[in-house]
């Protein structure tokens, strides 16, 4: 699983690979991207494309939410304390769901039309892995080529105005969320994740049918890229 990827292009490179005009996000700051992190995406806004920013972290299914607020309700009975369940579940934290593998999920589905798709754009991204005495190190990747980090795009999902509760500290929110989808892995992030890697769109067509096309033609774009596609590197 992808929880951590890194962008280090500015704001016009991004708006010249994905063709967009508007640029809602201001100057872009290069850096490490983390779960909840606000990050850069862009997606379609009436007969265009714009550059804004949302939380990374897309909500999570109703029965993980369920189960989580079950599980809290149980713990607080057990502690013989009263217990409101429709405000406990109201109030459960989501801290969101940042890769999307099973688009048939009934929970999926709803965010996969157009209007819900977006590009996240990246220049490298990190799988788990291990050193030498067991400890966890990201194994980080970027796209083959003279670039020492080029620019690319995950193929993303998002959903303007969320509301809900990420954190018990922070209460409840409205916000942007997106996430992007995974597939199985290429030769090179197999080697060292043998689930799952992004979906990475490389080309303006496939841009083009992301953003645009229905899912029976986007769905065709969840795929690993061709295998010596990737390199593995060791970011400055």
């Amino acid at each position: 699983m992808c929880n951590l990827y890194s962008l280090r292009k500015g704001p016009a490179a991004i708006l010249d690979l994905a063709r967009a005009m508007g640029n809602q996000a201001g100057n872009v700051e290069g850096g490490s991207v983390y779960p909840d992190y606000s990050a850069p995406i862009v997606r379609s806004e009436g007969e265009g494309r714009v550059l804004t920013t949302a939380r990374w972290g897309m909500p999570s299914s109703r029965k993980a939410i369920l189960d989580a607020a079950t599980r809290r309700a149980d713990k607080l009975r057990a502690k013989g304390k009263e217990v409101d369940f429709d405000q406990l579940l109201k109030m459960e934290p989501d801290s969101g769901t940042t890769n999307v593998r099973n688009t048939s999920s009934r929970h999926w589905q709803p965010w996969l039309t157009p209007e819900h798709r977006c590009l996240v754009p990246f220049t490298s991204f990190s799988e788990p892995g291990r050193d030498a005495e067991g400890k966890y190190r990201p194994i980080w990747f970027r796209m083959k080529g003279e670039d020492p980090e080029p620019l690319a795009f995950f193929a993303g999902i998002q959903v303007q105005g969320w509301q809900g509760v990420r954190k018990i500290k922070t209460g409840w929110e409205t916000a942007d969320l997106f996430a992007f989808l995974t597939t199985e892995p290429n030769a090179e992030v197999g080697a060292v994740h043998p689930k799952a890697m992004p979906v990475i769109l490389t080309q303006p067509d496939e841009i083009e049918t992301w953003l645009t096309a229905e899912w029976d033609d986007a769905a065709a774009l969840q795929r690993p890229l061709p295998d010596g596609a990737l390199v593995q590197f060791i970011p400055s």
